[in-house]
């Protein structure tokens, strides 16, 4: 999938330039070009992309402290800064652009969705999130931000694929150290579902060399494959896990299996969602140990674990001794990780609203429309 990056506030320009660096690593060539916004300037000295500094004339490089609100207005005020920057950079070989945010901050929390509805008043591709929520420490502030951003970039992106801090964070693991290990794996888990849709021939795999043929695949996922499973909008999670090819072929049919239920039961960007309005497994590995037969049981599986009748599946061939597994899911609101979190967001609004007593349990579709969380737009 030929993808533009729009990194947005701090966690959004590290984000993508993991993203960046990953897919380069690897020689996937998927994204085309990448860009890193913010209003903090020294949150974008450092990045090796290309930057824009927005609300100069409001905070003067200093950020919006947190306040989603400022962001939003400042993403908006400057506008036309940011889409005449990225005029040159989406072209008519862009098949999507892939928005990076934190949710829990100030600049990408509030921009993003600006951001998102702009671009998708003026391009006819794809208009993607890759949303961050905050872990459950990280604070009131930083829950009721996420859960506005939420609420409102659901609605004004084409899909967003959400990232929970707490799915990945290691114990005993420093601040720092928990987010290296987020964007790694982010990185890792987006880096290949973008490569997934790209042409492979004569390219080196980035895992040892070797151009592989697209030929040798025999159910190679494409780019319309992604974008059909995002297109019912909404949420979405990612899941991924890899485990050592056996040198028997006939082993691997066992092999994508098991690496397949452990990328949804375990290793999914948004634990506990499990059930879907559609899904994608993407099988990565060397085409002679990638067992068609355990891609189809493996889809199988995932068809009667997710309850969806709209389940894709195919391989991805990389130069690697491990076998992978990708499962992109669509259609996630309601699982419980999402309800509560957004309970806990409307906790929050009220508590920074110095309300008495903590907002009303609702469920996860009235939590994206109730009025304990303000919309940004």
């Amino acid at each position: 999938m030929k993808t533009v990056l729009v990194g947005v506030g701090q966690a959004g320009g590290k984000v993508a330039t993991a993203l960046a660096e990953y897919d380069d690593e690897m020689g996937f060539r998927a994204i085309r070009d990448a860009l890193a916004i913010n209003s903090a300037k020294a949150d974008l000295q450092g990045l090796p992309l290309d930057t824009v500094l927005i609300g100069q004339d409001v905070v003067k490089g200093h950020g919006v402290g947190g306040d989603n609100q400022l962001g939003a207005e400042v993403m908006q005020n400057d506008a036309d800064e940011v889409l005449n920057e990225l005029s040159g950079r989406i072209d008519s070989e862009t098949e999507a652009i892939f928005i990076v945010a934190g949710l829990g901050g100030g600049t990408g929390s509030g921009g993003a969705p600006v951001l998102a509805k702009e671009l998708e008043r003026i391009y006819d591709v794809p208009v993607y999130a890759i949303g961050i929520l905050p872990g459950r420490d990280e604070g009131s502030l930083y829950q009721a931000n996420a859960g506005r951003s939420l609420k409102t970039l659901a609605r004004e992106a084409d899909s967003t694929i959400l990232i929970d801090n707490d799915a990945w964070r290691e114990t005993g693991d420093s601040v720092a150290e928990g987010m290296a290990t987020i964007n790694e794996r982010i990185a890792r888990r987006i880096g290949l579902l973008l490569a997934a849709g790209e042409p492979i021939e004569d390219r080196s795999m980035g895992l040892g060399g070797g151009g592989i043929d697209r030929d040798v695949g025999q159910s190679v996922v494409d780019t319309s494959e992604v974008i059909n499973t995002l297109r019912g909008g909404g949420l979405a999670a990612v899941g991924y896990a890899s485990s050592e090819a056996s040198e028997d072929p006939d082993d691997n049919v066992n092999v994508v299996t098991s690496t397949t239920r452990q990328a949804l039961l375990t290793g999914t960007s948004l634990p506990e969602a499990t059930t879907a309005d559609a899904a994608l497994l993407v099988a990565a590995g060397r085409p002679d140990s990638l067992s068609r037969k355990g891609v189809e049981r493996a889809r199988s599986w995932v068809e009667e674990e997710t309850g969806s009748m709209e389940v894709r599946g195919g391989d991805f061939p990389l130069d690697t001794d491990d076998i992978s597994a990708l499962v992109l899911l669509s259609g996630v609101e309601g699982s419980p990780r999402v309800t509560a979190f957004m309970n806990r967001a409307a906790e929050a609004q009220a508590e920074t609203d110095d309300q008495s007593e903590g907002a009303a349990k609702r469920d996860a579709a009235e939590s994206f429309q109730n009025d304990e969380l303000d919309d940004l737009l």
